[in-house]
This record gives structure tokens, C-alpha cells and sequence, in this order.
């Protein structure tokens, strides 16, 4: 029996996507960051979102859930404290994490600079992101506003994401 008779394949409209590095959409990241969008959930279906993300220190998340989505981030440059589901931990580079949907959790970046690689699956939270970020210009990266505001208003309009407070970390 050949493998595509034991799992039929149904017909795709789906294309390959292949980007190099650096290549992708680029947004600014109302919550503070620059993402890339290296395969959005139009692309794949609905079935993943990737996007790499370079933040600043300081740089913190609210305490929010994805209740729909699980979200595995994975360290490539600088440093970052991760907090889920009320336990903190340090992660470098090459270091990953995984959270599983409504999972409560946070990160802080601790270096100067850090860049994540973002997995979201499945891939339906591309309207919040995009929701809360404008086309990257280099008058608005080099502002790089935060407005938290906005990115509460695309939570409430588009959903993928529960703001549960705010940044859990101690100053």
C-alpha cells in the first residue's frame, strides 16, 4: 500500500512559502518589538503562525492567556524571564518554552537585546497581532512607542489573546 493511499491528501490551495533571513513583513509591535512575519496563518492554512520578534530590555508582556492557541517561543539572541502559570524562568539563547492554550504567562527581556522566534498553533491569531501593530517605518522604529491601550482594543475586537493584568515581574 503506498503511503498516499493510507493517508489521502485533500487537494491544497496552498503555495509554498520560502523567505531568507531578514525577509518578511516587518510590523512594529504596539506591545514593544519588531515582528517579521516569516509564515502567516493565511499562508499556512490557518494552521501556524511564525514570526521573529527583536525586542529591547525592559521590553514586558501583560499576564495574558491564549485561550485558543498554544504558544512556543524559542530564544535565538539575548536573554528573557519567562513566567507561566506562576513560575519564573531564565532562558538564553537556545533555550525554548512551550504554553499550552489558557495557560496563564508573561516574559521580561533581561539583556540589551533579545529576538525570538514565535510558533503559534494553531495559526488564528494573526488579526490580534495585526490589530496591534502599524507597517514598520524608520521614523516609527525609531520612536518604537508602547501603547498597551492598543493592544488591549485589538484583544477586545479580534480575540487570540486574554489580558489577565499586568506584567507579573517585580521592579
Amino acid at each position: 500500500m503506498t503511503h498516499s493511499r493510507r493517508f489521502p491528501m485533500a487537494m491544497s490551495k496552498l503555495v509554498p512559502v520560502v523567505r531568507g533571513e531578514g525577509v518578511g513583513e516587518k510590523l512594529w509591535f504596539y506591545g514593544g518589538g519588531v515582528h517579521t512575519w516569516l509564515a502567516t496563518g493565511s499562508e499556512t492554512g490557518g494552521v501556524f503562525l511564525l514570526f521573529d520578534d527583536i525586542m529591547t530590555r525592559g521590553k514586558t508582556t501583560p499576564l495574558h492567556t491564549h485561550p485558543e492557541v498554544d504558544e512556543t517561543l524559542y530564544v535565538l539572541e539575548g536573554e528573557i524571564l519567562v513566567h507561566i502559570d506562576g513560575r519564573e524562568q531564565t532562558l538564553g539563547s537556545g533555550g525554548v518554552a512551550m504554553v499550552p492554550r489558557g495557560v496563564p504567562h508573561a516574559f521580561l527581556v533581561t539583556s540589551d537585546r533579545a529576538r525570538l522566534l514565535f510558533l503559534e498553533t494553531p495559526g488564528t491569531s494573526e488579526a490580534f497581532y495585526r490589530g496591534a501593530s502599524e507597517p514598520l517605518t524608520p521614523a516609527l522604529e525609531a520612536s518604537a512607542p508602547v501603547d498597551f491601550d492598543r493592544v488591549r482594543a485589538s484583544a477586545a475586537r479580534n480575540g487570540g489573546i486574554e489580558i489577565l493584568g499586568p506584567p507579573p515581574f517585580g521592579k
